[in-house]
């Protein structure tokens, strides 16, 4: 199972470590996390709840957009 969020504010490759990092630490049973400074995207494989997510992304600093089209 995977999902693509928005978040907004990243510019650099370590605001990238920041997001990924603080998704990681929320739900460490993830499969993966993977940031896309270009379309201001991060997806997530394996489940988690978008609410979880947001509040990590929140904490971090940035703005989470909720699901990616």
């Amino acid at each position: 199972m995977s999902a693509t969020y928005h978040v907004a504010g990243m510019t650099c490759g370590g605001c990238a470590r920041s997001v990924e990092l603080a998704i990681r630490q929320a739900v460490p049973s993830l499969e993966a996390v993977s940031v896309d400074l270009e379309t201001g995207t991060v997806t997530v494989i394996g489940a988690a709840d978008p609410i979880v997510i947001a509040d990590a992304v929140d904490d971090a600093g940035f703005a989470f957009g909720g699901h990616a089209a």
